[in-house]
Protein backbone atom coordinates (compact mmCIF):
# COMPACT_ATOMS: atom_id res chain seq x y z
CA UNK A 1 0.00 0.00 0.00
CA UNK A 2 1.15 3.49 -0.76
CA UNK A 3 1.14 4.49 2.91
CA UNK A 4 3.69 1.75 3.59
CA UNK A 5 6.01 3.73 1.31
CA UNK A 6 5.54 6.87 3.42
CA UNK A 7 3.10 8.55 1.03
CA UNK A 8 0.04 9.99 2.81
CA UNK A 9 -2.49 11.28 0.26
CA UNK A 10 -5.22 13.70 1.22
CA UNK A 11 -5.91 15.71 4.34
CA UNK A 12 -8.41 13.49 6.16
CA UNK A 13 -7.61 10.67 8.57
CA UNK A 14 -8.17 7.10 7.42
CA UNK A 15 -10.40 4.66 9.25
CA UNK A 16 -8.70 2.01 11.42
CA UNK A 17 -8.19 -0.35 8.44
CA UNK A 18 -8.10 2.26 5.67
CA UNK A 19 -10.68 0.06 3.93
CA UNK A 20 -14.29 0.12 2.78
CA UNK A 21 -15.02 -2.16 5.74
CA UNK A 22 -14.36 0.77 8.08
CA UNK A 23 -17.96 1.70 7.20
CA UNK A 24 -20.03 -0.11 9.82
CA UNK A 25 -21.55 -3.36 8.55
CA UNK A 26 -19.91 -3.39 5.10
CA UNK A 27 -18.39 -6.72 4.09
CA UNK A 28 -16.21 -7.80 1.13
CA UNK A 29 -15.63 -11.26 -0.30
CA UNK A 30 -13.75 -12.68 -3.28
CA UNK A 31 -13.75 -15.74 -5.50
CA UNK A 32 -10.52 -16.08 -7.48
CA UNK A 33 -9.91 -18.36 -10.47
CA UNK A 34 -6.31 -19.01 -11.52
CA UNK A 35 -6.02 -22.04 -13.79
CA UNK A 36 -3.19 -23.08 -16.09
CA UNK A 37 -1.59 -20.35 -18.18
CA UNK A 38 -4.74 -18.65 -19.42
CA UNK A 39 -7.34 -18.18 -16.66
CA UNK A 40 -6.82 -15.18 -14.35
CA UNK A 41 -10.21 -13.86 -13.26
CA UNK A 42 -12.68 -13.68 -10.39
CA UNK A 43 -15.53 -12.01 -8.59
CA UNK A 44 -15.55 -9.47 -5.78
CA UNK A 45 -18.76 -9.00 -3.77
CA UNK A 46 -19.57 -6.01 -1.58
CA UNK A 47 -22.39 -6.38 0.95
CA UNK A 48 -23.66 -3.23 2.68
CA UNK A 49 -24.84 -5.22 5.71
CA UNK A 50 -25.35 -8.79 6.88
CA UNK A 51 -29.15 -8.73 7.01
CA UNK A 52 -31.73 -9.33 4.31
CA UNK A 53 -30.60 -6.99 1.54
CA UNK A 54 -33.86 -7.30 -0.38
CA UNK A 55 -36.18 -6.44 2.52
CA UNK A 56 -33.75 -4.03 4.24
CA UNK A 57 -32.59 -1.99 1.24
CA UNK A 58 -30.13 0.83 1.67
CA UNK A 59 -30.01 4.27 0.03
CA UNK A 60 -27.74 4.18 -3.02
CA UNK A 61 -26.68 6.28 -5.99
CA UNK A 62 -24.69 5.80 -9.17
CA UNK A 63 -22.18 8.17 -10.70
CA UNK A 64 -20.69 7.17 -14.05
CA UNK A 65 -17.15 8.50 -14.41
CA UNK A 66 -16.31 6.48 -17.53
CA UNK A 67 -19.33 5.45 -19.62
CA UNK A 68 -17.28 2.92 -21.59
CA UNK A 69 -17.58 0.38 -18.78
CA UNK A 70 -20.35 -2.21 -18.86
CA UNK A 71 -22.67 -2.28 -15.87
CA UNK A 72 -25.89 -4.03 -14.94
CA UNK A 73 -28.54 -2.75 -12.54
CA UNK A 74 -27.43 0.88 -12.50
CA UNK A 75 -30.66 2.25 -14.00
CA UNK A 76 -32.89 0.96 -11.19
CA UNK A 77 -30.48 2.31 -8.58
CA UNK A 78 -30.61 5.71 -10.30
CA UNK A 79 -34.41 5.63 -10.51
CA UNK A 80 -35.24 4.31 -7.03
CA UNK A 81 -32.18 5.43 -5.07
CA UNK A 82 -31.76 2.11 -3.31
CA UNK A 83 -29.74 -1.09 -3.42
CA UNK A 84 -31.35 -4.51 -2.90
CA UNK A 85 -28.53 -6.95 -3.70
CA UNK A 86 -24.81 -7.30 -3.09
CA UNK A 87 -22.66 -5.35 -5.55
CA UNK A 88 -20.58 -7.73 -7.66
CA UNK A 89 -17.49 -6.90 -9.70
CA UNK A 90 -16.12 -9.22 -12.39
CA UNK A 91 -14.70 -9.28 -15.91
CA UNK A 92 -16.44 -7.67 -18.87
CA UNK A 93 -17.78 -10.82 -20.51
CA UNK A 94 -18.87 -12.45 -17.25
CA UNK A 95 -21.21 -9.72 -15.98
CA UNK A 96 -24.25 -11.54 -17.36
CA UNK A 97 -23.31 -14.86 -15.74
CA UNK A 98 -22.50 -13.13 -12.46
CA UNK A 99 -25.80 -11.20 -12.53
CA UNK A 100 -27.60 -14.54 -12.94
CA UNK A 101 -25.69 -15.88 -9.94
CA UNK A 102 -26.53 -12.83 -7.80
CA UNK A 103 -30.19 -13.16 -8.83
CA UNK A 104 -30.20 -16.87 -7.95
CA UNK A 105 -28.54 -16.16 -4.60
CA UNK A 106 -31.11 -13.51 -3.71
CA UNK A 107 -34.13 -15.55 -4.85
CA UNK A 108 -33.03 -18.43 -2.61
CA UNK A 109 -32.59 -16.34 0.55
CA UNK A 110 -35.08 -17.04 3.36
CA UNK A 111 -38.00 -14.63 3.14
CA UNK A 112 -37.64 -14.12 -0.63
CA UNK A 113 -39.81 -17.08 -1.66
CA UNK A 114 -42.42 -14.81 -3.29
CA UNK A 115 -40.03 -12.23 -4.81
CA UNK A 116 -40.69 -11.78 -8.54
CA UNK A 117 -38.09 -9.16 -9.45
CA UNK A 118 -34.43 -8.74 -8.45
CA UNK A 119 -32.03 -6.00 -9.55
CA UNK A 120 -28.50 -7.46 -9.47
CA UNK A 121 -25.86 -4.73 -9.56
CA UNK A 122 -22.72 -5.86 -11.39
CA UNK A 123 -19.75 -3.75 -12.50
CA UNK A 124 -16.84 -4.86 -14.63
CA UNK A 125 -13.19 -4.63 -15.34
CA UNK A 126 -11.52 -5.90 -18.49
CA UNK A 127 -9.05 -8.68 -17.70
CA UNK A 128 -8.76 -9.77 -21.34
CA UNK A 129 -4.99 -9.30 -21.59
CA UNK A 130 -4.06 -11.63 -18.73
CA UNK A 131 -7.16 -13.84 -18.85
CA UNK A 132 -8.88 -15.83 -21.59
CA UNK A 133 -11.92 -13.60 -21.17
CA UNK A 134 -13.84 -15.40 -23.92
CA UNK A 135 -13.77 -18.65 -21.92
CA UNK A 136 -16.26 -17.15 -19.42
CA UNK A 137 -15.34 -19.69 -16.72
CA UNK A 138 -17.10 -18.01 -13.79
CA UNK A 139 -20.18 -19.80 -12.47
CA UNK A 140 -23.02 -19.31 -10.01
CA UNK A 141 -20.92 -21.31 -7.51
CA UNK A 142 -18.21 -18.64 -7.78
CA UNK A 143 -20.81 -15.95 -7.06
CA UNK A 144 -22.00 -17.82 -3.97
CA UNK A 145 -18.37 -18.24 -2.85
CA UNK A 146 -17.66 -14.51 -3.12
CA UNK A 147 -20.87 -13.54 -1.29
CA UNK A 148 -20.63 -16.20 1.40
CA UNK A 149 -16.94 -15.41 2.04
CA UNK A 150 -17.72 -11.71 2.54
CA UNK A 151 -16.64 -10.46 5.92
CA UNK A 152 -15.92 -7.33 7.88
CA UNK A 153 -12.35 -6.44 8.77
CA UNK A 154 -9.25 -6.36 6.57
CA UNK A 155 -9.93 -6.64 2.83
CA UNK A 156 -7.77 -8.86 0.63
CA UNK A 157 -6.19 -6.60 -1.99
CA UNK A 158 -4.24 -6.95 -5.20
CA UNK A 159 -4.42 -10.13 -7.25
CA UNK A 160 -7.78 -11.39 -5.91
CA UNK A 161 -11.39 -11.55 -7.05
CA UNK A 162 -12.25 -9.16 -9.87
CA UNK A 163 -8.73 -7.74 -9.67
CA UNK A 164 -7.03 -11.04 -10.53
CA UNK A 165 -6.45 -10.28 -14.20
CA UNK A 166 -6.95 -6.53 -14.16
CA UNK A 167 -4.55 -4.09 -15.77
CA UNK A 168 -4.62 -0.33 -15.35
CA UNK A 169 -3.07 1.83 -18.05
CA UNK A 170 -0.70 -0.98 -19.04
CA UNK A 171 0.36 -1.85 -15.48
CA UNK A 172 -0.81 -4.82 -13.43
CA UNK A 173 -3.81 -3.66 -11.41
CA UNK A 174 -5.90 -5.34 -8.77
CA UNK A 175 -8.34 -4.74 -5.94
CA UNK A 176 -7.68 -1.74 -3.71
CA UNK A 177 -9.59 -0.13 -0.88
CA UNK A 178 -9.46 2.96 1.28
CA UNK A 179 -11.44 5.00 3.80
CA UNK A 180 -11.55 8.50 5.23
CA UNK A 181 -13.16 9.88 8.36
CA UNK A 182 -14.78 13.28 8.42
CA UNK A 183 -14.19 15.38 11.52
CA UNK A 184 -17.01 15.50 14.09
CA UNK A 185 -17.88 19.08 13.08
CA UNK A 186 -18.59 17.70 9.58
CA UNK A 187 -20.73 14.80 10.82
CA UNK A 188 -18.01 12.31 11.76
CA UNK A 189 -18.98 10.04 8.88
CA UNK A 190 -16.70 7.33 7.49
CA UNK A 191 -16.49 7.06 3.70
CA UNK A 192 -15.09 3.88 2.18
CA UNK A 193 -14.22 2.89 -1.38
CA UNK A 194 -13.22 -0.29 -3.20
CA UNK A 195 -11.72 -0.28 -6.69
Amino acid sequence: RVRELGITPGILMTGPLNAITDVEGVMVGHATRIEGDSIRTGITAILPHSGSLFSDRIPAAVYVGNGFGKALGFTQVQELGELETPIALTNTLSIFDVAKGVGDYMLHRPGNENVRSINPVVGETNDGFLNDIRARVLTTDDVYTAIENAKEGPVAEGNVGAGTGTRALGFKGGIGTSSRQLPENRGGYTVGVLV
